[in-house]
């Protein structure tokens, strides 16, 4: 028997290896086997098993398999298909796809289950000699049907040698056992009930239940629920009737979108069956969860993007919430959209699939108007709660109105913001203000001579923080002391420019000395468990304000939340990207969805300087619509995704001229492909990060196969060397 296996090497190729007699019918695809590799054992997953040895040169002999690391499979059939297709699609090498697929944690040697000591009731004392104490104790673990030692010790105020003495009389058994490394441990999770659906949910639910139906239609739904409508719900019954008919669920949340909160409404409803994957937990939490979910214990998983290689036994469904973040597409090998593996993976598995969205991706709005997904639209929110009035704000009309850092020089809040704010903080209601930039201010300059601080390994100024009174670079991490004085002429009259967080908490702080304010962003959460904390702490109302980046939009539902503030809607509107406009719309719409959802009336403030803006005007309406109407008509105009696969060919060095006469060489030699719109060289919007240059070429194409053929040419007759890092990123999200 020969098995083919991946070495994890990154070498996109498949090595074969005789079994030896012992291991023939122990061995099954999928499995992590340990394989001499040159001077070397590596490690490596089994793709192909087959009775038929390859063709060997004259004078070689295949090498034997040395043993079997895990006879359980880490992969099943259906996981290796999905693991070829991404790899084939996203021109990736297979090994960087099974990397990706199984967590770290899984396959470290050094990671193993957690052993701790238990102890429990063996033998009733009979006529046996114990001092009273002896007697009590053996009582109390009798009483509580024994428990883990260190938790026995802590309640019964005893020792470890106190009960293995009662273990050697034989009434009590101490042994080894595993214990589960639990990430919600420590967490209250109160059991929920289904709630009573309206009459668009039960539409929606019921049009879940009957995709894929007899073999015709689509087998995927894009459920289109204004913020608040009630998706959620609709998630967890539809969770609810694949366990009852004997399925697993795959529940998709964008990282930033993974709060507790979000975690405790499937934990609530399905108790011990719940798993979950994200990068927050530890090494052993995760190989603990990853192995519950593979025995078949765990049935529903809740996690980010990696949560779609999941080992479910019997998948019936996954869900994609928030399907149009971008935080689903992975930034490095291998560059794969999670939304759209979520597709694959159900058209292999024979598994219901829902993008949920109230601002759903254009790609996707698309496949519904083509017929390829069902829709079920929500259009009203659940409850008693209402969609929020949204107010647009010229700040262009506020130059010089009431700031309390900056004064007249430009306004942080317009008057009507604050007033609204104040509003709210007599009436004892609570407000969530946006701002989707870190930091104090977002660069420090000369007034003298307009020298900007610069990182020197990226092309961006530095971000001045005063939490720490420092500069850093957002790109690459790095950070100088703050300058006292320029460094290029001497002067101390340094401007600090641009608007982030700390200065509107600063300024905010100012204008209401007795508000308690929040603030949540990448510096305020660094700490574990720190986003658990000010979220719980404004849920329990221990401040009036939150003030943060785009952690705070979405996944979050305050009762008591009535005003949502955007203090810079331009922003994002202004980005060097055809996808600029999709994603301010999204944005804008998630952060206002925040207000109104209970009772209380919501209403949103929009700052902005360009009131007249159509993207602003249409999220302000919450007509998303006429949005995407008039979006794809100019994305068709110019050939912009969804009417093409939009891929980009990145090129990184250290050496400015090398990358440079690369990138224009592949540009010129993809230019001769048919069926390729190869779009000139240039340097990226963001031209040197982390030290490397960086440029890029764009190229559409109707056909990603022809995409990805023509780069698989391309690096076979022209191989980059090796100071140059070539790569290409299908259905690209980033154009910096």
């Amino acid at each position: 028997m020969v098995a083919k296996v991946a070495i994890d090497l990154g070498l996109d190729r498949l090595f074969a290896y005789e079994a030896p007699e012992g291991l023939k019918k122990k061995l099954a695809v999928g499995q992590l086997l340990l394989v001499p590799f040159g001077h070397r054992n590596a490690r490596g997953f089994v793709m192909e098993l087959s009775d038929a040895a390859p063709e060997a040169k004259e004078g070689y002999s295949l090498k034997q398999i040395h043993s079997i690391l895990d006879e359980t499979p880490f992969f099943s059939p259906a996981l290796l298909k999905l693991v070829r297709r991404i790899a084939e699609y996203t021109a990736a090498p297979i090994e960087s796809v099974l990397r990706a697929a199984v967590p770290a944690a899984v396959v470290k040697q050094e990671v193993r289950p957690r052993e701790l000591l238990f102890v429990e009731p063996a033998l009733a004392p009979c006529a046996m000699e114990l001092t009273k104490r002896q007697r009590w104790l053996y009582d109390q673990v009798v009483r509580l049907g024994g428990g883990w030692m260190r938790q026995l010790c802590d309640e019964l105020k005893t020792t470890p040698s106190s009960l293995r003495a009662l273990g050697q009389k034989g009434l009590l058994t101490v042994a080894a056992r595993q214990r589960r490394r639990d990430p919600l441990a420590g967490r209250r999770v109160l059991p929920s009930k289904p709630l009573p659906l309206n009459g668009e949910q039960s539409a929606a639910l019921a049009k879940i239940a009957g995709l894929g139906s007899g073999g015709s239609g689509p087998s995927t739904l894009l459920l289109h629920g204004v913020t608040g409508s009630g998706k959620t719900e609709v998630y967890l019954q539809a969770i609810a009737a694949e366990l009852a008919a004997g399925r697993g669920a795959i529940v998709m949340v964008p990282e930033i979108a993974l709060t507790p909160q979000t975690v405790q409404r499937f934990a609530s409803r399905f108790g011990d069956r719940v798993a979950v994957l994200h990068s927050a937990l530890s090494e052993g939490e995760r190989y603990d969860e990853w192995h519950r979910i593979r025995s078949g214990e765990a049935r529903v998983v809740v996690g980010p993007r990696s949560a779609v290689f999941a080992p479910v036994r019997g998948l019936g469904l996954v869900v994609v919430d928030e399907e149009h973040e971008t935080s689903y597409k992975q930034e490095d090998n291998p560059r794969y959209n999670a939304r759209d593996v979520a597709v694959m993976r159900g058209a292999i598995e024979g598994a219901k699939v829902v993008l949920g969205s109230a601002t759903p991706s254009l790609e996707t709005w698309a496949n519904v108007a083509k017929g390829k997904y069902a829709v079920a639209t929500m259009s009203s929110r659940a409850g008693a709660g209402k969609l929020p009035y949204v107010n647009i704000v010229d700040m262009g009309e506020e130059r010089g109105g009431r700031d309390a850092s900056d004064g007249p020089r430009g306004a942080i809040f317009s008057a009507r913001l604050l007033d609204a704010v104040k509003t709210r903080l007599e009436r004892g209601e609570q407000t969530i203000l946006f701002l989707n930039r870190r930091g104090y201010s977002r660069s420090v300059t000369c007034a003298a001579c307009g020298y900007v601080a610069e990182c020197p390994e990226c092309s961006l100024p530095y971000t001045y923080h005063r939490a720490d009174d420092c500069c850093r670079c957002h790109v690459c991490g790095g950070w100088i002391p703050t300058p006292k004085a320029c460094p290029s002429c001497g002067s101390p009259s340094l401007d600090y420019r641009g608007i982030g967080t700390q200065r509107a908490e600063l300024a905010l702080s100012k204008c209401f000395p007795s508000a308690r304010i929040l603030r949540m962003d990448a510096d305020s959460t660094s700490r574990k468990n720190s986003h658990d904390d000010i979220l719980g702490a404004f849920r329990r109302h221990e401040a009036d304000i939150l003030i943060g980046t785009q952690m705070i939009a979405k996944g979050l539902d305050f009762p008591n939340v009535t005003l949502v503030g955007v203090l810079n809607a331009d922003s994002s509107l202004n980005m060097p990207d055809f996808r600029a406009g999709e994603r301010t719309y999204q944005l804008l719409s998630q952060v206002a969805g925040r207000a109104g959802r209970a009772e209380l009336p919501g209403e949103v403030f929009i700052q902005t300087y360009d009131p007249s803006s159509s993207v602003i005007r249409a999220a302000a309406r919450g007509d998303y619509a006429a949005f995407a109407a008039e979006e794809l008509s100019v994305r068709r105009g110019l050939g912009f995704p969804p009417y093409c696969h939009l891929s980009v060919i990145g090129l990184r060095s250290r050496d400015l001229k090398l990358v440079g006469s690369w990138a224009e060489m592949y540009a010129t030699s993809l230019a001769r492909v048919k069926g390729l719109d190869v779009g000139d060289a240039v340097p990226c919007a963001l031209e040197k990060a982390d030290g490397l240059y960086r440029w890029q070429i764009v190229v559409r194409a109707q056909s990603v196969a022809l995409t990805v053929k023509s780069w698989r040419w391309l690096l076979s007759v022209r191989p980059p060397p090796s100071a140059l890092i070539a790569y290409i990123d299908i259905d690209a999200f980033g154009m910096m």
